[in-house]
């Protein structure tokens, strides 16, 4: 009876320590992929703050606020062979000995990176820097005005990018006339607006122009900043001798090549379907942009189905006014009357702010958890015309430098009340600023994950924030619900143009007649809008299927979870890993559902 046990104790207690030294080489596996994973992600931010100086000031790395981003040939392949790397170093990382955060952020940047290094196969991707929405001149008002002002050393560090900014025109001109060899330039009517900005600020004086943006800062600052009264001007007089000596004839020089060079060889159509090799490029945006693999021509048939949706609730709306008149009787109606329009721009700054004091205190009904981050509102610089869209920049992460909402106040005539409360939402509150300031709260999250961006999931959300309107005390008149729901519908035309224009031979007055007639806009707004498609594809496909998607996952929610469903709590498991691409959130939110049942 011995000689029987005897072995088979032995052979139990060879498994139990089998299995033993088998659960410590997993656990040491997945400690070692831990490690390797965070080591890579820590290296390739530094690279980042490195490499992206713009992005890296503008985050409150003081040591990159004296350098432009490097757009020369060898800087751009030698970011190319870093992605490469990193896809490398990537691939050796095995993600199933990964859990949690760690492996979504594995899946992520792959993502991520899978896509970037498809791009490279296409580098005329690279030479189409010069637009109405892309360009140095844009970067010198948008990088400036983030840049703290607090010390000389920090208007020093401004004077360094003024003076340094010069080249970063010729190494933007390099790339456009690279892809003026290739076929490749800008639309004509993207150049025109792009001429107009450059006249508007070559027409200001040195110390109205953005250039003199943090100068102006440093002369209003009070006695917080410990710079003399007397060195401030002298500062400011530096300054002024560069915008004249360095910076407006860097401006002449980019206006004269685009009006001489880019122009002339630029389509009429900028229809990437008409370029070399366009359809595919077209293709692989619409991946990046969407995060999805929708063809065109899908995309192409949500739009016209959700246009019809909505247009039938705006026409519904519209009767219930009891106005008299079809749809566009009533359009014309709410952009002529002048009841629904400010009459100076510090009246429209005035009530976004009055808007910020309604949302500001109901955000618990809906959010469990709020940024700390606060946010402010401001004029786009007038010189960008009156088609520069409004937007909002992140604020920093220690909040030293509150988040913006920037509002165009140029042809006051364009922008009316009833539209704001859904502009207010998107940008603001609970849009883009409660996303974007609460990833960067993340502290659990990798750096670059808390100030990721993926346009479906960003834009998306702010879409959908729209939408959380009534909640929060909003769209209580017929004119305001009106003004959101043209805004959900020109995102949804946008899925129809965007598409049209790039792979269904749409022209530009085929698609300005179109978005301008379905959604209660106005027609030169839409024509800036158009034109921002030409610029920019596939970007604008963004919202509206990023919307849908979270809509889908909510209605998921709800259906799975009946009376136990909690929007806050589905608001947070949304918001609380930072941008994601649309799939991954689809897991996120499975396992939140998961995790909220008995």
């Amino acid at each position: 009876m011995l000689m029987i046990t005897r072995p088979h104790h032995l052979h139990w207690r060879g498994w139990l320590c089998a299995a033993l030294l088998g659960l410590a080489a997993t656990l040491a596996q997945a400690a070692s992929a831990s490690r390797e994973l965070q080591r890579l992600f820590d290296e390739h931010w530094r690279w980042q703050m490195r490499h992206q100086p713009e992005w890296a000031s503008s985050l409150g790395v003081v040591e990159a606020g004296e350098r432009w981003d490097d757009h020369s040939p060898a800087a751009l392949d030698a970011a190319d062979a870093h992605e490469r790397q990193l896809m490398q170093r990537l691939k050796r990382i095995d993600p199933r000995q990964l859990r949690g955060e760690e492996r979504l952020s594995w899946e992520i940047f792959h993502h991520d990176l899978a896509l970037a290094i498809e791009q490279q196969r296409h580098p005329v991707l690279r030479t189409l820097v010069l637009s109405s929405v892309a360009g140095p001149h844009l970067a010198l008002s948008g990088v400036l005005q983030d840049m703290p002002m607090t010390s000389e050393a920090d208007a020093r560090r401004v004077l360094a990018r003024l003076a340094a900014w010069p080249a970063r025109v010729e190494q933007d001109l390099a790339l456009a006339r690279e892809g003026l060899k290739r076929g490749w330039v800008s639309h004509q009517a993207s150049l025109q607006r792009l001429l107009g900005q450059l006249d508007g600020q070559l027409a200001l004086p040195p110390r109205q122009q953005p250039a003199f943006e943090p100068m102006a800062r440093l002369l209003a600052a009070g006695p917080e900043v410990m710079v003399t009264p007397a060195r401030r001007e002298a500062l400011a007089a530096e300054a002024e001798a560069l915008i004249v000596q360095r910076i407006a004839p860097a401006l002449r020089t980019l206006r004269r090549a685009v009006a001489e060079e880019l122009l002339p060889a630029a389509p009429a159509n900028g229809s990437l379907s008409l370029r070399p090799g366009g359809a595919e490029v077209y293709r692989l945006l619409v991946r990046e942009q969407t995060t999805t693999d929708l063809t065109p021509t899908q995309i192409h048939a949500i739009g016209l189905a959700e246009v019809q949706r909505l247009r039938a609730e705006m026409d519904a709306l519209r009767a219930s006014t009891g106005f008299v008149g079809d749809f566009d009787a009533f359009v014309r109606f709410l952009y002529t009357d002048p009841r629904f329009f400010h009459r100076s721009a510090e009246a429209l700054l005035d009530g976004y702010r009055s808007l910020a004091k309604r949302v500001d205190p109901a955000l618990p009904r809906l959010f469990a958890t709020l940024p700390r981050q606060p946010y402010g509102i401001r004029a786009i610089p007038p010189d960008q015309g009156a088609g520069m869209a409004d937007s909002y920049s992140s604020g920093s992460p220690d909040n030293s430098r509150p988040g913006w909402f920037n509002t165009n106040v140029v042809a006051l005539d364009q922008r009316p009340i009833w539209q704001m409360e859904a502009l207010f939402l998107h940008e603001t509150v609970p849009g883009h600023h409660l996303q974007g300031a609460r990833a960067q709260e993340l502290t659990q999250l990798p750096e670059w994950r808390r100030h990721a961006w993926h346009v479906a999931y960003g834009e998306g959300w702010a879409l959908y924030a729209e939408g959380l309107g009534e909640s929060l005390g909003l769209y209580q008149d017929p004119y305001s619900r009106f003004g959101r729901l043209s805004y959900e519908a020109w995102r949804a035309a946008r899925l129809v143009v965007d598409t049209g224009i790039h792979a269904l031979g749409w022209s530009r007055e085929q698609a300005i007649d179109y978005i301008s007639g379905c959604c209660g806009m106005g027609r030169e707004e839409m024509a800036a809008e158009v034109d921002r498609y030409f610029a920019w594809p596939a970007q604008a496909l963004g919202y509206k299927l990023g919307q849908m998607h979270i809509l889908a996952l909510r209605e998921q929610a709800r259906q799975a979870l009946g009376e136990r469903f909690d929007i806050r709590g589905f608001h947070q498991a949304v918001l609380d890993h930072g941008s994601v691409p649309l799939p991954v959130l689809d897991r996120i939110v499975a396992d939140w559902i998961r995790s909220q049942r008995p």
